[in-house]
């Protein structure tokens, strides 16, 4: 077990298990569910919707020229039109990188000490046959759209483990990764007004990297209370109530500023000229 992440040969995974590939030289990395037969389900874009500027529509390009060519499984790539979730061999999910588990239930030291996020968590999995159920669920029913932040593939994978989703308003998903992301921005920035305290470079750079493990750990779906289990064949609902909730905040928001807009043209004086 590193401190970066834990690489593991093809010999050491086991069905059931949340793996991982770093991509672009530890830039970010890529989540699936091994469910044996050297097969991968995991998460990425619809297929309509490729285009794009994140690393998810990098994943689903590639994943679909690799799984029109690959040699090992000719049901490798399969994709329901309107889903995210893909099923490929571990040899297309990789591509070429390195193997790596994903870690439930580490001690809280194990999991402050790990230098990036997306690697562990302090919440526990559930056995391998419930976990596979879900991969294969969702891969037949969705996972819902894709969102870099809110639902990503290391979210997939962490619901498949744990069965946990957030039950509360939309915001940032279970994902390690991206909270890391977040983390180290706000880590900085909350950290400024703690210069004052910090004795010269050493000490602005410990308060900054204490701020960051404290809002990892925060995140974690091991800790965090906004969260609870889910049952898969329930989980169609539970997304499109947040759907709903989501698109009908958008438009309370988009008719406030139409009001306010409306309420300050009515209240504009009117220019008159002086005889």
């Amino acid at each position: 077990m590193g401190l970066l992440s834990n690489r593991v040969e093809r010999s050491e995974i086991r069905p059931g298990d949340h793996i991982y590939t770093w991509r672009a030289v530890y830039a970010y990395s890529h989540h699936g569910i091994y469910v044996g037969g050297s097969k991968v389900v995991h998460f990425t874009r619809k297929k309509e919707a490729e285009s794009g500027s994140d690393s998810s529509n990098s994943t689903s390009s590639l994943l679909l020229e690799a799984s029109s060519e690959c040699p090992t499984f000719p049901d490798c790539g399969f994709q329901l039109p309107d889903s995210g979730v893909v099923l490929t061999c571990l040899d297309c999910f990789l591509r070429n990188g390195s193997l790596y588990c994903f870690e439930y239930g580490v001690p809280s030291a194990v999991f402050l000490a790990k230098l990036r996020g997306g690697t562990c968590t302090t919440a526990q999995s559930d056995p391998p046959e419930v976990v596979i159920h879900r991969a294969m669920y969702l891969l037949q029913n969705g996972f819902g759209n894709y969102d870099i932040f809110e639902n990503n593939c290391e979210d997939f994978a962490l619901y498949c483990k744990t069965g946990l989703l957030p039950v509360d308003e939309p915001g940032i998903g279970t994902s390690g990764q991206a909270s890391s992301a977040i983390g180290v921005p706000l880590a900085a920035l909350l950290s400024t007004p703690l210069k004052l305290f910090a004795a010269g470079p050493f000490g602005m750079a410990t308060v900054t990297a204490g701020m960051y493990c404290a809002g990892r750990y925060i995140t974690d779906i091991g800790v965090r209370k906004d969260v609870a289990k889910i049952e898969v064949e329930s989980l169609s609902s539970h997304l499109g109530r947040r759907l709903i909730e989501d698109e009908g905040s958008v438009n309370i928001r988009c008719m406030d500023g139409a009001a306010i807009s409306g309420a300050a043209q009515r209240k504009k004086p009117s220019l008159r000229l002086c005889q």
